[in-house]
Order: structure tokens, then C-alpha cells, then sequence
């Protein structure tokens, strides 16, 4: 991760000030480096020995940020990683005018890779994390909202972007289909895991922990999947008040919905979905080589349904 820290460093330059300035603040607020993590270890599991994959972790982490810093804009958030998001601190337009710079930087530094393989992967992510963001708009404060929509949403727009990691490692390898395959799964699993996990600390975190704002998700009128376990579990009325909240989307009634959350043990539920696809991605990678890199994924997905920011 060093090294990977020193090519974003590297490539973050700009002539332009405050392009680099925008960044600078969400990069450096730290996050978790999952999607990069995943491309490292994946190489190391498969026993790659170039340097390429440094190269691509910081491709998918510049893609990563570029959509954090478009999706602030469009949620209005005021809260990442426990600091100001950039669009308070620097304004709207400044956001997503730098989004759009680490998407085309990402684009420069993907093509110096000379795979078309690898740009294909990449191009078609981006692609779909943005069609996965256009159709989450489209579902603000509709609270009719199936679980197979709400995981298709979740899948393009967070989990893509975790396959296409672990799918790149086994490229690099030069890895035959079925290893590809393998990661591939493995990547989409894990990350539909974790927003899963995600969406319940919305509704049971802890904000410091979380570095953002509890109820964000009901404000923006993101219907998600302990919200959609509870209204299936609730008597009438219940339902009724819940689909008033989501439509409405206000958090004056945050309690409330968290009153039925507990009640209708929607939570419950949504860690076992999460545990579920945790489950997929450990089995999917049963064929890859033992090392420590191998053991360290199994790991991650182990650990991901205890994690509590």
C-alpha cells in the first residue's frame, strides 16, 4: 500500500492548484483502500512479481474517489471520513470538476498499462457504476422498492468496482478463465457484503465511529435493505408510517424508523444477507492457491460482518 500511496502521490500532480487540493482532502482522509487491497492481495495469491498491479490499485482508488466526490454533490453530504466533505469545503462545482480529472487521469494511467483487457474491465465498471448511480436517483423515496432492485443497485454501483479489483489481478497474471472467474466473484460478493453491512450501520452505527452522519440514507431517500425488511415484516400501520418517512424523506422521524427496525429485527436479517454473500466470496476462491495472501481474503471476508465503521 506504500507504494501504492506513492504512485497516487505521484499522479495527483496538476498544474492547476486546486485540483490537486481537492484530492489531496478526500484521499488523504484515509478510508479503508479496499478496492486497491483487493488488486494486491489477488496478485500476491496468484504469485504475480511485476509492478503493474501497484499502477492499477491506484486506478480503481482514483475511479473510487472520483465517484465519492460526485456522489457528495448529488447527496449533499456534509460529513466523510468524520471531516467536511469537499464540496463544503470547496464548493460544487470544484467536486465534481476534480471527479471528472481523476476519471480521465484514471483513463491516462490505465492505457500506459497496453492491455486492452485491462481497459475494457475498467471502462465497462465505470459504465456501470454510473448506470448504478443514475438508477439509485431515479429510486429516491420510493418505498415500493424490491430487495432484487436494491441489490441490482448496489451491485453496479459499489460492487463493481470490487470485481473489476479482483478481476484485474488475475489479467495481470495472465490467469485462465475460471481463476478470473473466481476472483471475479470473490470481488463482486465481498463488495455487495459491505455496502449490505453499510447501509445497516446507517440505522445502528455509531457516528463517530462511521465518520459520517446517522440517517443520511433515509434523508436522501435511499431506500435500503433493513428499510424494506422492515416494511415487509410490519404490521399495516407501521408500513404505512414508514412509507410516509421515506417519501417524505425527512429525519425528524429517524427514531421511529429505527423503533420498527428493532422491532421487526430487520437488522438481523440484513447481517445474515451480508453473511450470505461473505459466504460466496470465501467459497469462490477455494480453487486459488494456499498462501498468505489467500488467507488474508478469507479474512477479510470473515471479519467484514463484525465491522462497525
Amino acid at each position: 500500500m506504500r507504494e501504492v500511496d506513492a504512485v497516487i502521490a505521484q499522479r495527483l500532480q496538476s498544474s492547476v492548484p486546486l485540483v490537486a487540493d481537492v484530492a489531496q482532502h478526500i484521499i488523504s482522509a484515509g478510508g479503508k483502500r479496499l478496492r486497491p487491497a483487493l488488486l494486491l492481495l489477488f496478485s500476491g495469491a496468484l504469485g504475480y512479481q511485476g509492478r503493474q498491479h501497484y499502477n492499477l490499485a491506484a486506478v480503481v482508488e482514483f475511479i473510487h474517489t472520483a465517484t465519492l466526490l460526485h456522489d457528495d454533490v448529488v447527496d449533499e453530504s456534509t460529513l466523510r471520513r468524520g471531516r467536511p466533505t469537499a464540496n463544503v469545503r470547496f464548493g460544487n462545482p470544484a467536486s465534481v470538476l476534480v471527479g471528472d480529472f481523476l476519471h480521465s487521469r484514471s483513463f491516462q494511467m490505465m492505457v500506459e498499462t497496453g492491455q486492452m483487457r485491462v481497459m475494457q474491465i475498467l471502462a465497462d465498471a465505470t459504465n456501470v457504476i454510473a448506470e448504478g448511480e443514475v438508477q439509485q436517483l431515479m429510486n429516491t423515496h420510493d418505498a415500493s422498492l424490491s430487495t432484487e432492485q436494491y441489490l441490482w443497485v448496489i451491485r453496479s454501483k459499489t460492487a463493481k468496482l470490487f470485481e473489476a479489483s479482483a478481476r484485474l489481478a488475475a489479467v495481470l497474471m495472465g490467469s485462465d478463465a475460471a481463476t478470473e472467474q473466481a476472483c471475479a466473484t470473490y470481488g463482486q460478493a465481498l463488495g455487495t457484503a459491505f455496502q449490505v453491512i453499510d447501509d445497516a450501520l446507517d440505522y445502528d452505527g455509531d457516528a463517530h465511529e462511521l465518520g459520517k452522519n446517522l440517517g443520511d440514507d433515509l434523508r436522501e431517500g435511499k431506500v435500503t435493505l433493513p428499510l424494506i425488511i422492515a416494511m415487509q415484516r410490519s404490521d399495516a400501520e407501521q408500513c404505512a408510517r414508514l412509507r410516509k418517512i421515506i417519501e417524505e424523506g425527512s429525519t425528524d422521524q429517524l427514531h421511529t424508523v429505527i423503533d420498527v427496525i428493532h422491532a421487526t429485527d430487520a437488522l438481523t436479517a440484513t447481517h445474515a444477507a451480508a453473511a450470505e454473500q461473505a459466504q460466496q466470496a470465501i467459497d469462490a476462491i477455494s480453487m486459488l492457491p494456499r498462501n498468505s495472501h489467500t488467507e488474508a481474503l478469507l479474512q477479510l471476508a470473515a471479519q467484514l460482518l463484525v465491522r462497525r465503521n
